[in-house]
């Protein structure tokens, strides 16, 4: 049975028939799966008041509404699925030990660290690694995935362990959810003297959700008010029974600052790995694993941190992350140190990859280049798909109240750029979470790793959304054509504050009484060293104009290395001066501040008034 003629073309019936479709898939795919013309589908959704064009990616209802209308039921694939149907097709299995019982041979369990904010789980890691992971992490928040391992002597044996060192904090919900189900134990941290709170039990239902054995560490024992007897009780509600009171889950006190129990803590979690867990894989396949975090550096291009699950990973073997591939030019341990091979249950550190792959992205060995470049390209279009198959309506976040009330818009569409991509999808995960009622939809148009970049600006053009970026800046031009395209770009410091400020707009409660407002950009060209007055930048003006007493924060290679500065001097020549313009040179004192180095750049600003209405 035919449908109506459209255009003079008869198009198929569907007849409830299924059509599989992937997310962001054109009018031509759906065109080929029902054998018709694709200029004929143009033509019946603009019967349906769409105009979409033949190869545009269109987004899920658009489809739905198309299948509809001719009787077709459609299916969207979901993105593993076509990933392992991708994987196939290139007679790849992902996710299975080969060969036989005899090929599996023992490996190091591997663990992550759970427990509410403040209680320790950071400290702990630092008596656990013996080096100091707590500084440099804003507010003492850990807000990067890491791993390491470590050894231990169980019953005169040596014994590893791998440590996942997820972050605590409730924003970071998704990467904990994904660290347990890269997990094989995860001990629980819970502070003697606070007891049980909140993210406790969220660790614990995540804990319980990747069906993990758990190991309490209850800390803090050296404090006033310590009650580890009260903790186990606490927990007993939630199903975690000390073996002292007749359970299966081990209980250690603990004193992370004191270095007290530490050892006691390790044994525990050898011994729940051979009391309930079969930790073996074969080392002897193409490696596979997981990608833990990833950044851009500088000198070293795109590197990632991937935990091996099975089969060994050597330098010059050919990988695919996600959509980044390469060949692996060097792999370092966690001390640093260059190794040559990675059996299962180790995290190395892979340089070689042609693009930042994102926190959780599976990773495999194949045989050939090609191969890897097929598979990776064939995930990015992907990708990029989904991406162009969203659409809405240029705004600011002052204004999406209005809008909201208008009924102009009904989604906000975000870009998000972080320094790491495990802040990426820890803040866009803590976004998408936000209960703001019915009127609108958060969506995620793209997240990357890196400063924000011209490229992000023409997104944001194009499907008017607003950019987050999260401790990086602009890059090049992209701030002026930001200005220019009239893109709302914002950024943050601390996740909480993004979290709290697109809450508000979305409330319609978001109230700036001051903005920031970049006065001018100077290059370093020079470092001077001065006894009585610490380094002296000695820079070129790129933009605007620099003022005394106004306030800076200085970037290296699109990072913030430090906020808040002031520029206490600038002279030219030998002259003090209040202003230096765009196009000359002069030198710059940022007071006590003195980690500055050549390429550096000096942004400075001012907080001005900003007019309501």
């Amino acid at each position: 049975m035919q449908a109506p003629s459209v255009g003079g073309v008869l198009l198929p019936r569907g007849n409830g028939q299924t059509v599989r479709l992937s997310r962001g898939a054109s009018l031509t795919d759906f065109a080929e799966k029902i054998n018709a013309n694709p200029a004929s589908l143009v033509q019946v959704m603009l019967n349906l008041g769409e105009m979409v064009t033949a190869t545009q990616s269109v987004s899920d209802s658009t489809l739905e509404l198309l299948a509809g209308e001719m009787n077709y039921v459609l299916e969207i694939v979901s993105p593993e699925e076509e990933d392992r149907e991708l994987l196939e097709s290139f007679d790849i299995e992902f996710g299975e030990d080969e060969g036989g019982e005899e090929a599996l041979q023992p490996r190091p369990p591997v663990v992550t660290v759970m427990g509410h904010v403040d209680h320790g789980k950071t400290r702990l890691l630092d008596a656990i690694r013996k080096t100091n992971v707590v500084a440099g992490e804003a507010g003492g928040i850990t807000q990067h995935i890491g791993a390491y391992q470590v050894a231990t002597d169980v019953n005169g044996e040596e014994r590893r362990i791998t440590f996942i060192d997820t972050p605590g904090h409730e924003a970071f919900t998704a990467m904990r959810a994904r660290g347990a189900k890269s997990t094989d134990i995860a001990i629980l941290v819970v502070a003697a003297n606070d007891g049980v709170m909140p993210q406790t039990i969220e660790a614990l239902n995540h804990a319980k959700a990747a069906d993990v054995p758990i190991v309490v560490a209850v800390n803090k024992i050296d404090v006033e008010g310590a009650d580890p007897t009260k903790v186990r009780g606490q927990l007993t509600e939630f199903g975690l029974v000390a073996e002292e009171y007749g359970g299966d889950t081990m209980f250690v006190d603990i004193s992370a600052k004191q270095g007290l129990n530490i050892d006691a803590l390790l044994e525990a979690v050898i011994l729940t790995a051979d009391a309930s867990l079969d930790l073996r894989a074969n080392p002897e396949q193409d490696a596979q694993g997981i990608a833990i975090e990833a950044h851009l550096d500088k000198g070293r291009g795109a590197v990632a941190t991937v935990l091996v699950q099975r089969g060994t990973l050597r330098v010059g073997d050919t990988m695919v992350v996600g959509d980044a591939y390469g060949r692996v030019r060097a792999m370092l341990d966690d001390k640093g140190e260059n190794v040559d091979e990675a059996t299962p249950s180790t995290p190395v550190l892979v340089l070689g990859l042609t693009n930042v792959p994102g926190a959780g992205d599976n990773f495999l060995v194949v045989d050939e280049d090609r191969t890897a470049r097929q598979i990776a390209e064939k995930r990015a279009a992907r990708e990029r798909n989904v991406r162009f198959a969203r659409k809405g309506v240029r705004f600011s976040l002052e204004n999406l109240d209005e809008a909201l009330k208008a009924g102009l818009v009904q989604e906000l569409n975000l870009i998000i750029k972080g320094d790491a991509s495990g802040s990426v999808e820890a803040l866009e995960s803590s976004l998408l979470q936000l209960d703001v009622g019915e009127e609108v939809d958060i969506r995620v148009l793209h997240r990357g790793v890196g400063a924000v970049t011209e490229s992000d600006i023409d997104l944001a053009t194009g499907s008017d959304a607003i950019v987050i970026g999260f401790n990086v800046r602009a890059a090049g031009r992209a701030a002026q054509m930001a200005e220019r395209e009239g893109v709302d770009v914002r950024y943050y410091s601390v996740i909480y504050q993004a979290i709290e400020e697109i809450e508000a707009a979305l409330k319609g409660m978001l109230k700036p009484e001051y903005e920031e407002v970049e006065l001018g950009t100077a290059e370093i060209r020079e470092v001077f060293r001065s006894s009585k007055l610490g380094n002296i930048a000695g820079v070129l003006v790129r933009s605007g104009e620099v003022r005394r007493n106004t306030k800076a924060r200085l970037l290296r290679d699109g990072k913030v290395i430090a906020e808040n500065l002031n520029i206490e001097g600038l002279r030219r020549f030998k002259d003090d001066v209040t202003e230096i313009r765009e196009g000359y040179e002069g030198g710059i004192n940022l007071g006590n501040y003195n980690d500055i180095k050549i390429d550096d750049v000096i942004a400075t600003y001012e907080m001005r008034e900003k007019p309501r209405g």
